[in-house]
């Protein structure tokens, strides 16, 4: 692995984006017609989450979802060697003023959104896109080889990785100590425990949502900001900032997360092959209550 990263990784990232995009688009006919990679954890999650559509259009997605998966794996590559000029021309945020506002009233702020167009470039640019102390908090990668090497790239700006067996002690640490931060927290995944989950009805289907993000808000009375990444073409994105609540705690049970699940099902809507389709979301049976549909 380490040799993988260094001499061939690496070479290939100082590659222009063109030329990268290139060998993305035959990486894409790789793993969508010989290797076929989760071909059907893929279509059985586009069937159910729009039911309305033919075959036919879900086949159309699908070859939509594979060409852009291997668009950001192109993306992902560069990120070993993109320069902050380079990712700020790129990766741009319309309205970072939703964000600093809290920086200025002395308050962290976190950043809710999912597995969408390029999260690796968000966590890669966070310090860069605002005045906060960035942290991003995700799942463990059982390849700790791997995860050593991706997360120094992804930290090469400042960026903080946190994983979920010790975030708590993170946010502890932060608030203690008053560390101004803003915490990118993916919570489209899967949760680990199904029971101490939020479960709502999320494309058409019964769906446990990572509670995480809203305990904390709540304890550390912590502002929850929604950000979408919008694709303006190959190579080029947007990030634009909603507020969900600058008083969580004045906020019912599980409504941060309702809230945050609406806004992600109205961003897949719109876009919806962009989205991470081939990730086993749906594995776990849930049971919802009719207050949660």
């Amino acid at each position: 692995m380490h040799f993988a990263f260094y001499f061939i990784f690496y070479p290939l990232s100082v590659l222009p984006m063109w030329l990268l995009y290139g060998i993305g688009y035959i990486f894409y006919l790789v793993i969508y017609y010989i290797i076929r990679y989760r071909r059907k954890v893929v279509t059985e999650n586009l069937r159910h989450s729009f039911p309305g559509l033919s075959e036919r259009e879900v086949r159309r997605l699908r070859r939509k979802y594979y060409r852009h998966l291997a668009q950001i794996a192109a993306e992902m590559l560069k990120m070993l060697t993109l320069s902050k000029k380079q990712v700020m021309r790129r990766y741009r945020c319309l309205n970072p003023e939703v964000v600093t506002k809290f920086y200025r009233e002395g308050k962290s702020v976190i950043l809710m959104s999912s597995h969408y167009n390029d999260w690796e470039w968000m966590i890669l640019s966070l310090c860069l896109q605002y005045p906060h102390h960035g942290v991003g908090v995700g799942k463990a990668n059982s390849n700790k080889v791997f995860e050593k090497l991706i997360n120094r790239a992804r930290s090469r700006y400042g960026t903080e990785i946190v994983f979920a067996d010790h975030v708590r002690e993170i946010f502890q640490q932060n608030e203690q100590k008053r560390r101004l931060s803003a915490y990118m927290m993916l919570s489209d995944q899967s949760p680990n425990n199904i029971s101490k989950s939020y479960k709502t009805l999320f494309l058409n289907q019964p769906t446990g949502m990572i509670f995480g993000a809203e305990y904390f808000a709540k304890k550390y009375d912590i502002p929850v900001v929604y950000y979408e990444i919008i694709k303006k073409r190959i190579g080029r994105y947007e990030i634009v900032n909603q507020l969900i609540t600058d008083k969580p705690q004045a906020m019912g049970e599980g409504e941060i997360i309702k809230r945050y699940t609406q806004l992600l099902e109205e961003t897949i809507r719109r876009e919806p092959a962009y989205w991470l389709w081939s990730h086993r979301r749906w594995k776990h049976k849930v049971c919802i209550n009719e207050e949660n549909q």
